[in-house]
């Protein structure tokens, strides 16, 4: 179920571009569905959305009319946020897992969220080169539910410490989304603020962001 966000949010993005939407587990199609013209807005049953979405590109024209990159909300919420360019695919996923129970948790959520398009998919997790034992478990159970979740799932460590390059492997890599924490996205903002239809531009990535 969708609406257009109607109550007062988080939000520094215009409310005029989000859309929220209220489904337990997004039904099969969903990518397509965000595309769609005259599409029929549902009454949503449920008190709080479970995800916002908007389209990057819009996002982006509004943050280029500032002089400075901006967060797209002034203090992360607990909703999760989906912005998609071109396309929303699932094709091609990249897992940030930064060895938190938040993180964990994250990913977690997304799948079971996500269960009906997972199917199909790539997935590639990457982790921190140094996990504590005391984590291992919990990465082991990450791990675990993304290959149960996806069709193939890889799994390599990389101590990145900036959103830059999360983002610059997911597009040389060509993933089609990149599933990472709301604490990164005032980084975000600056990264996709200054390459925007630039060279390195990748249009068919999007990005899942969650506390």
């Amino acid at each position: 179920m969708e609406a257009k966000v109607n109550h007062r949010v988080n939000f520094e993005i215009p409310e005029e571009i989000i859309t929220a939407h209220y489904f337990s587990e997004m039904p099969e199609g969903f990518g397509k569905q965000l595309f769609l013209e005259g599409k029929k807005l549902h009454i949503p049953l449920r008190k709080s959305p479970t995800l916002y979405t908007a389209n990057l590109p819009s996002v982006l024209e509004w943050l280029h009319g500032s002089d400075i990159p901006r967060s797209w909300e002034n203090e992360p919420c607990e909703i999760p946020v989906l912005i998609y360019d071109k396309e929303l695919t699932f094709e091609r996923l990249l897992f940030h897992y930064d060895g938190t129970p938040a993180s964990a948790n994250l990913i977690h959520h997304f799948i079971k969220l996500f269960s009906n398009q997972l199917k199909e998919s790539k997935a590639t997790i990457i982790s921190p080169s140094f996990i504590p034992k005391s984590k291992m478990k919990e990465e082991q159970e990450v791990i675990h539910a993304v290959s149960q979740a996806t069709a193939e799932t890889s799994f390599i460590k990389f101590n990145f410490h900036r959103i830059g390059d999360f983002w610059s492997y997911a597009v040389k890599h060509q993933c089609t989304l990149l599933i990472t924490t709301k604490y990164y996205q005032a980084d975000l903002a600056k990264v996709l603020f200054h390459f925007y239809k630039g060279g390195m531009w990748y249009d068919r990535l999007s990005f899942y962001l969650s506390v």
